[in-house]
């Protein structure tokens, strides 16, 4: 494992595509309990109840599903002038400097070598509560909750035709660790999971089998107990939204989930990750073979089909033909 590298703080924020704007809008909302911070330009920015900054998820308007970009705050000024000089010197491709929207300042963007747009910032907007229901009753939380209650933003999985060079992206890009991994019996790499801090992970990437480019498997949000998984479950099925798999137990990282898509499609996990924390500087990943994974879910469940084949945004099936 290469040296910590602290210049990334945390993951800050995904931007998420809808071609079914209002209906997702109003699942976020109203069911899975996310609080809207504004509406600007087609975009609404929204956070989860203890979520520190103003937004963590970017819904926009768009005519397909999908990832937008994803946006990682640095640990200071430095940090971030550090990084731009290191991603300018990777050869990877630079979008640039951007003026930021309604969550964050001045941002850095780059992109992977399979489409998906990074950005990186340090100048970033606290969440201030204006209405007393937005006021949590301890000085110590954000905000109050509601619906699903997702307590923050925790991780997003992307998908890449090869996750090895994705891994060399992320680590020369950001300083990713590596804590968990799926090494494959013809040698390819399965699935990263990385970390910049001392989470368990903030950014899964696994193998793409739909033949699509800079797509999204999915977005989680954290919740604070296994039974919060169970309500949700309950607040899903009230409301007639999908529910693709589980509530049950990851066997890799360990997480307690429940995957649904949201109107437009785009797959959203809630998720409880227990008290797991990477603490040892000298991590060795953990390496789950191919064997390892056809045992199933952490208590033998089967996982859907629909998991390995559906991403966003969809892929064309006569594209899939001619691939």
């Amino acid at each position: 494992m290469r040296e910590h590298c602290h210049d990334i703080a945390h993951l800050g924020h995904v931007e998420m595509y809808t071609d079914r704007y209002e209906e997702s809008l109003a699942f976020f909302t109203d069911v899975y309990g996310l609080t809207l911070s504004a509406e600007a330009d087609g975009s609404a920015y929204l956070r989860a109840w203890d979520d520190y900054e103003f937004a963590t998820l970017k819904l926009t308007r768009h005519t397909t599903t999908g990832v937008g970009h994803i946006g990682y705050r640095t640990a200071s000024p430095e940090a971030l002038r550090r990084r731009v000089a290191a991603i300018e010197a990777s050869g990877y491709t630079i979008i640039g400097w951007v003026d930021g929207d309604a969550g964050h300042g001045p941002a850095f963007r780059f992109e992977d070598p399979f489409g998906h747009v990074f950005e990186i910032y340090y100048e970033t907007r606290w969440f201030r509560p204006k209405a007393e229901a937005e006021r949590a009753a301890l000085k110590n939380t954000a905000s109050a909750f509601r619906g699903a209650a997702p307590r923050r933003l925790d991780h997003l999985n992307l998908l890449a035709d090869d996750v090895a060079e994705f891994r060399l992206f992320m680590e020369t890009c950001l300083g990713s660790r590596v804590t968990e991994m799926i090494q494959l019996d013809n040698g390819r790499i399965g699935g990263c999971w990385f970390t910049v801090n001392n989470k368990t992970y903030d950014l899964a990437c696994t193998e793409e089998h739909g033949k699509g480019h800079g797509r999204l498997h999915h977005v989680t949000y954290a919740a604070d107990q296994r039974e919060d998984i169970l309500r949700a479950a309950d607040l899903f099925l009230q409301n007639g939204v999908h529910i693709e798999t589980g509530p049950h137990k990851h066997a890799i990282q360990g997480t307690f989930f429940l995957y649904v898509w949201e109107p437009a499609g785009n797959r959203i996990e809630l998720a409880n990750a227990g008290a797991r924390l990477i603490l040892a500087p000298d991590w060795e990943p953990v390496v789950w073979t191919e064997a390892d994974r056809k045992k199933g879910q952490a208590w033998g469940l089967k996982t859907i089909d629909t998991f390995h084949t559906h991403g966003t945004p969809p892929v064309d099936p006569a594209q899939t033909m001619e691939a």
